[in-house]
């Protein structure tokens, strides 16, 4: 094997594209758009397995630099009474577009090609390869190919045309930075509030910064057109309208903030039945989206990365480095996806659910902390070690 074509130049595409270098399989990105992603996006935390897959590859140093650390939240109800913290040491929160940059210009100096503009239409498997087909004529030969490109993939319904369509889950997202604004609260915690109408998140990260999101209720479906109807002012006002009855700084921290990234939508995959067909893979948000709420999109997609790069480097053909890819994915990002599914559940929870909500999360709380996290472990112990070879 000589070369991959990676699909998709998001945030999996670079860590794919480097570690397939690494196992000695030359890459070039394909991209859609035009133009990069500088500039696009509020932020995410990559939680600490993440950070660990991008050790994996010696990623980890470049993402130390970025962004703040965020070693606890904390959780209130909507009356503000806490109701629970958890530690999550190790984690960070970054900018999705420092982070994009930063992955993108390490792949370029590790020497991985780019192409934008690249909008894939269709895929022949070939013997020994797969031709890529592009909406401009072009096309590329690869020994094997790659989806990186995110929900709505085109991997996906190429490998399996009766792939299912992403699942809705009834809530939006915005998000942003206030500027000159102080809040006594613990620099790097994120305090999260289970608001009456909207959940509310914020996070001091110096002495006037803060970042924040909300995830306002959409219990219907809505169009791009829809969504992006939505004016900057029109989205201040509906947020101050969701937040406006729950303790908190909400509305200061809306009133400092000079650009609202307001309503994209939330969906999940639970199962994606079929991730590889011929000489072609799906990684990440193409083969198991899970809501934001998990915390672990991001992460799941790093930790693909390094183990589909892991299982080709060491397996004797495509067919059995797949299967293996599989093997060790599919439980374990399918939990996650149900485990996020749970989570946004209970941000738009009703009475009865802010009831048992209200009740349960301070004993779960305090038996994570009686068994020193060990329920979790499975979830942010993860460890993929490199250096081990993948067996059949």
């Amino acid at each position: 094997m000589t070369k991959a074509l990676v699909v998709g130049a998001g945030l999996a595409g670079p860590v794919a594209a480097m570690a397939l270098l690494r196992a000695g399989i030359d890459a070039v990105v394909h991209e859609a758009y035009e133009r990069d992603a500088v500039g696009v996006g509020a932020f995410l935390t990559l939680s600490v397995n993440g950070l660990d897959a991008l050790r994996a590859v010696g990623l980890d140093d470049l993402v130390a630099g970025l962004g703040h650390p965020t070693p606890r939240m904390v959780m209130r109800n909507h009356r503000g009474r806490r109701l629970a913290e958890f530690a999550a040491a190790g984690s960070r929160t970054v900018g999705r577009s420092d982070l994009y940059r930063a992955l993108r210009d390490e792949a370029l100096d590790r020497g991985v090609e780019f192409v934008h503009g690249s909008r894939l239409t269709g895929a022949t498997p070939t013997e020994g390869g797969v031709t890529a087909r592009f909406a401009d004529g072009r096309t590329d030969h690869g020994d094997l190919l790659v989806g990186a490109d995110g929900l709505r993939s085109r991997v996906r319904t190429l490998i399996d045309p009766a792939a299912p369509a992403p699942r809705w889950v009834p809530l939006l997202n915005a998000g942003g930075f206030a500027r000159g604004l102080r809040l006594p609260d613990e620099r790097g915690t994120m305090q999260m509030m289970f608001g009456r109408r909207c959940f509310f998140c914020w996070i001091v990260v110096g002495e006037d910064e803060v970042w924040w999101f909300a995830n306002p209720p959409q219990s219907v479906e809505q169009s791009r057109e829809q969504l992006a109807a939505v004016g900057p002012e029109e989205a201040r006002s509906r947020l101050h309208a969701l937040l406006a009855d729950d303790p908190g700084p909400a509305a200061a921290v809306l009133d400092h903030t000079p650009r609202i990234e307001y309503g994209w939508p939330t969906y999940d995959l639970p199962s994606v039945p079929v991730w590889h067909r011929d000489r072609m893979i799906v990684i990440g948000d193409a083969a198991h989206t899970a809501a934001p709420s998990s915390g672990q999109g991001a992460a799941l997609a790093f930790e693909d990365a390094v183990q589909l790069a892991r299982c080709l480097r060491d397996l004797p053909d495509v067919p059995a480095a797949f299967a293996a890819y599989e093997r060790l994915r599919r439980g374990r990002v399918e939990r996650v996806v149900a485990q996020g599914r749970r989570t946004s559940t209970v941000k738009v929870a009703g009475p009865v659910g802010r009831l048992v909500r209200d009740l349960g999360m301070p004993v779960f709380a305090r038996l994570l902390a009686r068994n020193d996290g060990a329920a979790q472990a499975w979830l942010f112990d993860h460890h993929i070690e490199w250096a081990e070879r993948v067996r059949a």
